[in-house]
């Protein structure tokens, strides 16, 4: 990874930095019910206030379509950031179209401060990664801090193009996000193994093809096992399955022989003929599937094996459930594979990276999202990363 600029390159004291985090968090009758990405920026804004720089919040909230739209208004957010911060936050009316408003509130505020702007999708050129939007967000800081890993991905003007006007670093959270990446995929302790889950193939061909050439082992697990199996000649009976694909499960199949990948599928099941929460079930081996059943998630014979293949390995990534999670019973496989990797990361002798939604919230049904190495908050990102492919808002911090 190239190396990117951090708060410790700076001189905050006096500066008023632009900090570009993601607010874009689930809201509720006026109120953030979720503050994960708020509370991991913290470090951020401290560091640059103790010294008596002022931190100016950029953020997206929802889709306004490059429309004002009150409905989707980042004041919403401002109760949420100071709880998190223990102190009083300043929010700045801000007319994208000019600023002018907005930077005599910044200069206003004393020295210390934390001030949140209006949401950077009120101007359409924030998509468009519009250089004059850019420059115009510039003449509000001396300083660019990109903390939003989690809109990384995104070649926007307050995410890329306003890396390239002002002196640019990464914020805490940020540069924790990139260091545990690279030390999951970009220079790992050896052997890794990942595990993959999720419902549909479809979804994450790209990021299967992308590990299977750099990983020694790679787990398959959730709907997406199915077609797998379906298409190296299993019954998978009424499970879902994107027969489609067949010929694409077997293409990665075959890459990752060529790359001494070994590709680790289920080889029983937790069988069900209902997809509800505690339907009747019944184990199986796969050698002898109930034509009339559905795969809900692994049996016991291959949570055993995935286990296995952890204890074989110094490095695990994580992406995807291993099974139908939401619904008991058929959250074992996930949640005692998880306790697993927390042991082990526990005992010093696995470093685990998790990321995506539906796996956040695996882990944290598991009870153990904080007994990973890093579980990344990011979506997209992560999986983004996890394809290999470049993220235009990390590019941009370590261009030169």
């Amino acid at each position: 990874m190239a190396k990117f600029k951090t708060l410790d390159d700076f001189d905050l004291a006096g500066k008023t930095v632009l900090v570009r985090v993601d607010l874009n968090v689930p809201v509720a009758n006026g109120k953030v019910t979720d503050a994960t990405r708020i509370e991991r920026v913290i470090p951020t804004l401290r560091d640059i206030t103790k010294v008596g720089g002022k931190a100016v919040l950029l953020s997206h909230f929802g889709r306004p379509k490059g429309q004002v739209n009150p409905d989707f208004s980042l004041k919403v957010a401002v109760p949420a950031v100071a709880d998190a911060y223990h102190h009083p936050v300043l929010f700045a009316q801000t007319d994208w179209t000019d600023v002018s408003e907005a930077k005599a509130t910044i200069d206003a505020a004393p020295a210390g401060s934390v001030i949140v702007l209006e949401n950077t999708r009120f101007h359409p050129g924030e998509e468009k990664n519009d250089a004059e939007l850019a420059k115009r967000i510039a003449t509000l800081g001396d300083i660019y801090v990109n903390d939003a890993f989690s809109a990384a991905h995104r070649a926007h003007a307050s995410t890329e193009a306003l890396a390239h006007i002002l002196p640019a670093a990464a914020g805490r959270a940020m540069e924790a996000e990139l260091t545990a990446l690279e030390s999951g995929l970009g220079n790992p302790h050896k052997p890794v193994i990942a595990i993959v889950g999720g419902a549909k193939v479809s979804t994450k061909i790209d990021l299967l093809e992308h590990l299977v050439e750099k990983v020694d082992a790679l787990v398959i697990g959730g709907g997406m096992a199915n077609t797998f199996l379906y298409a190296g000649g299993v019954g998978i009976g009424k499970s879902l399955c994107e027969k489609d694909l067949a010929d694409t499960a077997n293409r990665i199949m075959d890459r990752a022989d060529e790359a001494k990948c070994a590709i680790i599928l289920p080889v029983d099941a937790a069988v069900a003929w209902h997809f509800e929460a505690n339907a009747p079930h019944r184990h199986y081996g796969l050698d002898a599937m109930d034509p009339d059943g559905m795969i809900l998630d692994l049996g016991p014979a291959s949570i055993e094996r995935v286990k296995g293949a952890i204890d074989d390995a110094k490095t695990l990534i994580w992406n995807g459930p291993m099974g139908a999670f939401e619904l008991e019973p058929f959250d074992k496989a996930t949640v005692e594979i998880a306790k697993h990797a927390a042991k082990r990361t526990h005992d010093g002798h696995l470093v685990s990276v998790a990321g995506g939604g539906d796996t956040v919230a695996a882990l944290a049904h598991a009870g153990v999202k904080d007994q990973f190495t890093y579980v990344s908050t990011a979506g997209g990102a992560f999986l983004e990363w996890m394809e290999g492919k470049e993220l235009p808002g990390v590019a941009a911090l370590t261009a030169s």
